[in-house]
């Protein structure tokens, strides 16, 4: 969808959204359903059934978006990496058994602090609270994709 404005009206359907240098995400992104109310409007010589010319041709979409909660990936990355042996990282990111157990066994022997360096890298573990990292515009956002009984592959055009 092509959408042109006027620089005002940019600026108010800005507001939506962070600063392009913090983050990938959009302002205001609800946590149960993880959409964000978005404003449109059709672009020009673009008429919507049922509405005359002169009417404004504005609407609202709900985009999916990634809730946060100010949990940093490169933050839980580097406590990790680096103080991952002590369970610091899992205290971080809100899992305080595990980090105890972490903190009193040393890592596991370090193979724990192995495997939460993966966990973390792969964006497999993430806060306890269900949010999603921040990440930066250009880090390594992932997105899963899954299958069940009502996705099917389509076959390629020959």
């Amino acid at each position: 969808m092509r959408i042109k404005t006027s620089k005002g009206e940019r600026e108010k359907e800005e507001k939506n959204f962070k600063s392009p240098h913090e983050t990938q995400q959009a302002k205001n992104c609800d946590q149960d359903t993880r959409t964000v109310v978005v404003t449109c409007r059709t672009a020009p010589n673009i008429t919507c059934r049922g509405e005359s010319k002169n009417e404004s041709q504005k609407f609202t979409r709900h985009l999916p978006c990634k809730w946060t909660n100010g949990h940093s990936f490169e933050t839980a990355l580097l406590l990790s990496i680096f103080l991952g042996m002590f369970g610091v990282d899992r205290f971080y990111l809100g899992y305080p058994a595990i980090g105890l157990l972490k903190f009193s066994t040393l890592g596991f022997m370090f193979l724990g602090q192995l495997i939460d360096i993966l966990l973390i890298a792969t964006q497999v573990v993430k806060p306890a609270d269900g949010s999603d990292y921040v990440i930066d515009y250009y880090g390594a956002v992932l997105t899963r994709l899954s299958m069940d009984n009502e996705t099917y592959i389509k076959p390629p055009n020959y």
